[in-house]
């Protein structure tokens, strides 16, 4: 059985989330958000250690997306 922990986003972040994720294979904000950090965490366990410009770079492309302020 796995275990869960809860991550907690801003209210209106959550509703940007809620109306991206309409119409998706997404049932929830939990849904997109253990997609979204699996994809890095695979990503750059496949490439060895994160670097701070790619950790910025992924930064950067998830505020470009609205998921981060």
């Amino acid at each position: 059985m796995t275990d869960y922990t809860t991550v907690s986003i801003p209210k209106d972040l959550a509703d940007r989330v809620d109306e991206t994720i309409e119409g998706t294979s997404f049932s929830s904000t939990s849904d997109l958000v253990r997609f979204l950090l699996r994809s890095i965490v695979i990503q750059n366990q496949q490439k060895g250690e994160l670097t701070e410009a790619e950790f910025s770079e992924i930064a950067d492309q998830l505020e470009d997306l609205g998921y981060l302020d």
